[in-house]
Parts: structure tokens; C-alpha cells; sequence
């Protein structure tokens, strides 16, 4: 049975690594990408120093502190490339020149192939920015004496744990995102459209232009259990220890949820897509 389950998900297995390899040799990419994270980064705390410093927010009844707050910018800094605000460009760019037929030639499962593909793609490029910005935020700014504005470490072990969980669960569910988008370009036969609409809402919804939890009280439960609040509100509760004992298996729980939809959906999508595909170039 193992044998056969390897022999099954080895050519999936295959397709994430190939991508994940490909993807690590740009690493002059990942340099300016993280550069250009870090200046933005810095921007943000000093926003939320000035707000916090000048407003009756800093108080005990603040939903977040200004260290987490702080904490909370460089971590969705070091998982800004976690969010599905585009298509994976590999399938665009085969859905424009009509190589994406091959996909439909191949003895294998197509949802799955780009699938791995995706996650890959995405991985590849969290990895390194995240490490990055752990080296910069939470080691290099206490040793230049900036300990205030840098990033601190989890709630408790426990947190960290949980963090580390609901992170794997946040690039899954930003794949089976990103599949929707791959289907939709595919179906339109162009992604650019799509990223557009796709962008402002996937920055706004997941908390990562501002916290979800800074956002008003009366909004917090529809906020909480819309989908893209997996990919960076709901790790992120976790770390703070906000989401703790059964609050936290809740919230990994409505990432799984979330997930089991989307890859639902998605299949279902790309089998009526691949249905009456039209291949175009050639």
C-alpha cells in the first residue's frame, strides 16, 4: 500500500520540487524583494508608533499592543509573498502561447500537477524572505539598539508551535487560492484582469495591510471566518497567544475547512474549464 501510494504521488512530489528548485536560483529577486519589504516594514512601525503614541489606542484596552503590532508588520512582511494576489505566471504564460494543452496529454492528475506546481512557486519564494526578515527584524534591529521596534518572539512554546502549523496550513490554503486564479486566467485566456481584481481584496481581507483585529468590533466575527483570514490574521492570533486551548484548534480547524472548499471548488472549476478549453498560439 505505501509502495503504491509512493508510485501515485511521485510525479506531484516531482513537479513541487522541480518548481521549488527552480524558483530558489533567483536569488537576486529574493534580495531586492526582501530590501524593498524591510523599507516598507519600517514605514509601517513608524506609523503605528506615532498612532499608538498619540492616541487614546495605547491604553489596556487596546485589541493589540505596540509590540505586537510592530511584530505583527514584520511578520506579514517576511509572508507578503504568501498571498494569492496573482496566478501562478508559469500557467498565464502557458495559457498565452497554448502549452497548456500538454497538461491535459499528461497521465496525471492536472488539478494536482498545477497544484504542486503553485505551492512550490510559493514556497520557494517564502522560505528565504521569511528567514530574511527573522535575521533583520528579530536579530540585527536589538543589536543595533532598536529593540523596541523589532520583532519579538512568540507568546509561549506552545504558540510557536501552533504558528508553525497554521503557517503550513496558510500556504495550502493560499495554493488553493492561487488554483482559482490559475483557472480563471485559464478560462479567460488572460490573468491580468484577474490579478487586478484579486489584489486589493486579498491585501485588505487577510490582514496584511492592516490587522484584522484593529479593525472595528462589530466587523471582527465576519472577518474572522472569511477565508482569507487563514493566510495571515489567524497565524498570526496564534503567535500572539491570542487563540489559545480550543480557540486555537477553532482557528486551525477553519483553515482546514477552508482549504477542503477551495481544492472542492477548484476541481470543479477546472474540470468544466478543461472541458471547453480552447487552446490559442501553437
Amino acid at each position: 500500500m505505501s509502495r503504491g501510494l509512493r508510485a501515485a504521488t511521485r510525479p506531484y512530489v516531482a513537479a513541487f520540487a522541480s518548481r521549488f528548485l527552480q524558483m530558489l536560483q533567483y536569488r537576486t529577486a529574493a534580495l531586492a524583494g526582501f530590501a524593498t519589504q524591510c523599507w516598507w516594514g519600517g514605514i509601517k512601525v513608524m506609523v503605528f508608533a506615532a498612532f499608538y503614541g498619540g492616541t487614546a489606542i495605547a491604553g489596556a484596552s487596546s485589541p493589540m499592543s505596540l509590540a505586537q503590532a510592530i511584530t505583527y508588520t514584520w511578520l506579514a512582511q517576511g509572508m507578503l509573498v504568501l498571498m494569492p494576489w496573482m496566478g501562478d505566471p508559469e500557467v498565464g504564460q502557458a495559457v498565452r502561447t497554448g502549452a497548456v494543452a500538454y497538461d491535459r496529454l499528461r497521465p496525471v492528475d492536472a488539478y494536482a500537477l498545477w497544484f504542486a506546481r503553485s505551492a512550490g512557486w510559493i514556497a520557494a519564494r517564502l522560505l528565504p524572505r521569511v528567514a530574511l526578515m527573522a535575521a533583520f527584524a528579530a536579530v540585527a534591529l536589538p543589536l543595533a539598539g532598536l529593540g523596541d521596534w523589532a520583532w519579538q518572539l512568540p507568546a509561549s512554546v506552545a504558540a510557536g508551535a501552533a504558528f508553525l502549523l497554521s503557517a503550513g496550513l496558510a500556504l495550502l490554503l493560499s495554493t488553493a487560492m492561487v488554483m482559482l486564479l490559475n483557472v480563471a486566467a485559464t478560462a479567460a485566456l488572460n490573468e491580468r484582469g484577474i490579478n487586478a481584481v484579486a489584489t486589493p481584496v486579498v491585501i485588505v481581507l487577510s490582514g496584511n495591510l492592516l490587522p484584522l483585529a484593529l479593525l472595528p468590533d462589530a466587523w471582527q466575527a465576519a472577518l474572522l471566518v472569511q477565508p482569507l483570514a487563514g493566510l495571515m490574521d489567524i497565524p498570526a492570533r496564534l503567535y500572539f497567544g491570542q487563540l489559545s486551548g480550543w480557540q486555537a484548534a477553532g482557528g486551525l480547524g477553519l483553515q482546514c475547512f477552508w482549504i477542503a472548499v477551495l481544492v472542492a471548488l477548484g476541481r470543479f472549476a477546472m474540470g468544466r474549464t478543461m472541458r471547453n478549453l480552447q487552446v490559442q498560439g501553437g
